[in-house]
């Protein structure tokens, strides 16, 4: 296949969030009085949505009485701080820039909620013209609906269409939307995760993406 649309999962792929969503998670855990997180229990947390994460992280999940509090306050935090120490992964600007230079079209699909996605394009990657994320308007990933959305949207193939993400949940996005999934190894998951997970195309860096374009393996 030639690729002709590259589909980006955005924390742990694009982005590196991971500080800001411990900063926002211990923040609101704190606030009332409930232990706090280590980054490295969040890196374990993130990949299904905001809520799942609170779920992980917070004492009893959804019974502990202050859950809805506590989950609201870091909606409220996070909205106001999620780009104070979040950056892209090296390598990510030249490579979204050298697809754009190749015709090579790009989009956004996230289990974070949309409002930040919306938020962290602007900032990060203004020359993407779609990004979806996670809103009461369609089911989250695994389900491959914001993956026909945006495919929709960019006028995508099948074919001609790979996904490029950092866990697990992406990998069965991608097999349910019925799209290459490439994996990246310097996000939220290791190899051997990914691997156990079904990852057939490991990637090690960014840029290594374009070699595979060049040499037509994806």
């Amino acid at each position: 296949m030639r690729a002709e649309t590259v589909i980006f999962d955005l924390d742990g792929t694009l982005l590196d969030t991971l500080e800001d969503l411990t900063d926002a998670v211990n923040h609101a855990l704190a606030a009332f009085r409930l232990p706090r997180r280590e980054i490295g229990e969040i890196r374990a947390f993130v990949g299904n949505g905001i809520r799942r994460l609170l779920i992980r992280a917070v004492p009893d999940g959804e019974e502990n009485p202050d859950f809805e509090a506590v989950f609201e306050e870091f909606k409220r935090y996070y909205a106001a701080h999620c780009s104070d120490r979040t950056r892209p992964y090296e390598g990510v600007l030249e490579l979204l820039r050298e697809l754009s230079e190749r015709g090579i079209k790009t989009a956004i699909v996230s289990n974070k909620a949309d409002f930040a996605v919306q938020t962290l394009k602007r900032q990060y990657f203004p020359q993407i013209s779609v990004a979806v994320g996670d809103s009461d308007a369609m089911k989250r990933k695994p389900a491959p609906d914001s993956v026909f959305f945006a495919m929709d949207k960019c006028g995508a193939k099948k074919d001609t269409t790979v996904y490029v993400g950092d866990s697990e949940v992406d990998i069965q996005t991608a097999k349910n939307a019925g799209i290459t999934c490439i994996s990246a190894l310097w996000g939220f998951r290791d190899r051997e995760r990914l691997l156990e997970s079904g990852a057939e195309i490991l990637l090690e860096k960014p840029l290594g993406l374009l070699e595979l374009i060049e040499n037509e393996a994806i």
